[in-house]
C-alpha cells in the first residue's frame, strides 16, 4: 500500500488480543477477500485507548503481524475492540493529532458539513485532522487541516456525529 489509502474503515469485526507483534482475532476473518493488506493501520481499543500500529502481513483469518508495536501503549487485553483503516502511516505517533482526530472524509461528508454550517467544515475531502478546543471565553472551537487531499475516500467509519453523510 502507498503512504495513505482510500478507505476510512477497512475492517473491524470481532475482537483482538496482541502478544508481541502478533494480533490474534476472535470472530475475525482477516484474510477474506483480501480486504486487509500490509500497510493498513490498526487502531486498538475504543477511542484508540491502546494506540495504533501498521500491519506488516496477514497470516490467516485470525492472525495479523504488525511492523512494530511502538505506537501501542500498555498491555492490550484479550477482547479489545479495534478498527483497520488506510489512514496515513505518518499519522501514527504524530504529536499534533490523537489517533481519534484523523478522519477519512469523503466528498459527501465534506459537502454536508460545509452546507449545514457545522463546526466540522473540512476545506477538502481526503484525510483530515480535526481538533476541538475551548478558547479563553469558554467557546468550543474546531480546527481542521487537510493532511492528504483526496476525492476517493470510501468505507465510512463511525464518525457521523462530526461528519454526517446526509
Amino acid at each position: 500500500m502507498s503512504l495513505w489509502g482510500k478507505k476510512d474503515t477497512v475492517y473491524s469485526d470481532g475482537t483482538i488480543a496482541i502478544s508481541g507483534s502478533t494480533v490474534t482475532g476472535t470472530g475475525t476473518t482477516f484474510n477474506t477477500a483480501s480486504l486487509i493488506t500490509a500497510g493498513d493501520v490498526i487502531t486498538v481499543g475504543t477511542g484508540a485507548t491502546y494506540g495504533e500500529a501498521v500491519i506488516a502481513s496477514v497470516t490467516n483469518a485470525t492472525t495479523v503481524v504488525l511492523q512494530t508495536t511502538d505506537g501501542l501503549t500498555g498491555t492490550v487485553p484479550a477482547g479489545a475492540a479495534y478498527e483497520i483503516t488506510q489512514k496515513p502511516k505518518s499519522s501514527i505517533g504524530d504529536t499534533n493529532y490523537e489517533a481519534t482526530e484523523i478522519f477519512g472524509v469523503d466528498k459527501t461528508e465534506q459537502s454536508v458539513a460545509r452546507t449545514a454550517g457545522s463546526q466540522y467544515r473540512p476545506a477538502h475531502a481526503g484525510w483530515v485532522g480535526i481538533t476541538s478546543y475551548t478558547d479563553q471565553h469558554g467557546n468550543t472551537r474546531v480546527k481542521t487541516e487537510v493532511l492528504v487531499a483526496g476525492s476517493t475516500i470510501s468505507g465510512d467509519a463511525v464518525d457521523d456525529q462530526q461528519l454526517p453523510d446526509s
